[in-house]
């Protein structure tokens, strides 16, 4: 019962393993990252999948889904599937499923597929939907020059 016969063993005890954590699947759901209120980034920010800031980027952020705190300032571009923003932005946004809070100030333009602006929200800046931007630049026409013929090219008329 009590002899030496467990020489040379390790008598540690035992940590059971650690339960498996939840895998990802290829899109990488359920990961997310974390810009607390004390941080302040200087440079690019780019995650390829969910983002959460509360602090200060000076540079662009792009990512899949990106939730804006309300103290947050981001001095940039912003591109994203979706976004939920609360916080100020100075630069362009181009989100495909945007929420603007109350508490959300945007100076830039704003391109969009689906938006919701919360009464106080603040946009200044000229929204346009992703979609319409699209076609409308493969199928306007070119601009026709004051005094020429839109029917003869310049070379015609002369």
């Amino acid at each position: 019962m009590f002899n030496n016969s467990n020489r040379g063993r390790d008598n540690s005890p035992t940590v059971p393993p650690a339960p498996p954590m939840p895998s990802a699947s290829k899109s990488g759901r359920g990961m997310f990252s974390v810009l607390g209120p004390d941080v302040v980034v200087t440079g690019n920010v780019t995650a390829t999948n969910d983002l959460h800031i509360d602090g200060r980027v000076e540079g662009d952020v792009n990512c899949g889904s990106l939730a804006q705190g309300s103290e947050s300032q981001i001095f940039g571009s912003v591109v994203a599937e979706s976004a939920r923003l609360a916080g100020s932005i100075e630069g362009a946004v181009r989100v495909k499923q945007l929420t603007v809070e109350r508490s959300a100030k945007i100076t830039g333009d704003v391109e969009y597929e689906n938006i919701t602006i919360e009464n106080g929200g603040h946009i200044d800046g000229r929204l346009k939907h992703m979609s319409s931007v699209d076609t409308s630049s493969r199928e306007r026409p070119r601009a026709v020059e004051s005094g020429s013929s839109p029917f003869v090219s310049n070379d015609e008329a002369a």
